[in-house]
């Protein structure tokens, strides 16, 4: 990265959401404070229920923090007026996991990539340039523009997902899940193509995924969540070479290994069920399933600190 990328263009500072249901508060995401700099991909990675989704959702404020301040490229999103804020949109967008249910099956492909520029009152002229550039630089031929999403495989309506999201040449882009539909095949295609647009419009990714073989191939920095908080977050090379916290290690375990002869013993370590985001664990969330767990975890929550390089929460991080 250069300097210039190098700057911070998102701060998220002490981000809280609670979801109040019939069964109790849901602890989506707890005190999440992370940065992220200007033209890198920040990989946030974590099971089912672990709050990522809401997070990337958070920074866009797409759903309302309840409580903390979310500050992009000097501007603080979560203050930010209704009308200020359609305005503001303009520079965050979202690619969505199902590249089907995300795109009107009514709408030609043309009028899916037109649809943010008609709504920021983009002339006809500029949004014709727009949509010629986007479908070369996204590998969609100009003459299926008058298509329908029905006549297009998963990868390709993918790829007018992604046009669309780009239409409005966005600073941050939050891909939530964007590959996991898809064809491995296909992932790989889908995966070039943003690296491909990353470098060619300089855009910032948060790259939400569980798949840990996906993240390792186009992060910079990896983000680990356990039950709404961040347990470990550094640059890739130590996080997938030299974790720190216990569930980093046991994700990197359970990554599916094709030579039953290499199964790795950390895949044995967790222990019991994952606990419930309306109850969790005092001290440490991720403590009741960790095999080094101690009295100290039970009676005080460990907070992010420096270890090794990375940003670890855990009182007793693994050599």
């Amino acid at each position: 990265m250069s300097i210039e990328q190098n700057a911070t263009l998102l701060e998220a500072a002490h981000l809280t959401k609670e979801f109040r249901t019939a069964h109790g508060v849901v602890h989506a995401v707890s005190d999440v404070s992370l940065t992220i700099q200007r033209g890198e991909t920040l990989a946030l990675v974590g099971e089912s229920g672990c709050g990522k989704s809401t997070l990337g959702r958070l920074l866009l404020r797409l759903i309302e923090p309840t409580s903390g301040t979310v500050v992009m490229d000097g501007t603080e999103v979560t203050a930010l007026k209704r009308e200020e804020l359609r305005k503001f949109r303009r520079k965050m967008q979202l690619i969505f996991q199902d590249p089907y249910s995300s795109i009107d099956p009514r709408m030609t492909i043309r009028k899916i990539i037109a649809e943010p520029l008609k709504a920021f009152s983009v002339p006809k002229k500029e949004q014709e340039a727009i949509i010629l550039d986007l479908v070369e630089k996204t590998g969609i031929r100009p003459e299926y523009l008058e298509r329908y999403p029905h006549q297009f495989s998963g990868g390709q309506r993918q790829r007018v997902g992604i046009a669309r999201a780009l239409a409005l040449n966005p600073e941050l882009v939050v891909c939530d899940e964007p590959v996991s539909a898809l064809d491995v095949s296909i992932q790989a295609q889908t995966l070039n193509l943003l690296h491909d647009l990353q470098q060619k419009m300089g855009l910032t990714y948060l790259f939400i995924s569980h798949d840990l073989a996906v993240v390792n191939y186009i992060s910079d920095r990896v983000c680990v969540m356990f039950l709404g908080k961040i347990c470990e977050l550094g640059p890739k090379e130590q996080i997938y070479f030299h974790p720190r916290h216990p569930y980093t290690k046991f994700l990197l375990s359970a990554t599916p290994e094709p030579d039953p002869r290499k199964r790795k013993e950390d895949q044995d370590l967790l222990m019991g069920d994952l606990p419930s985001p309306v109850n969790p664990p005092s001290g440490c969330r991720f403590r009741t399933r960790c095999p080094y767990a101690r009295e100290l975890c039970a009676a005080e929550e460990p907070g992010l600190r420096e270890v090794d390089g990375r940003q670890c929460a855990c009182h007793f991080p693994l050599v």
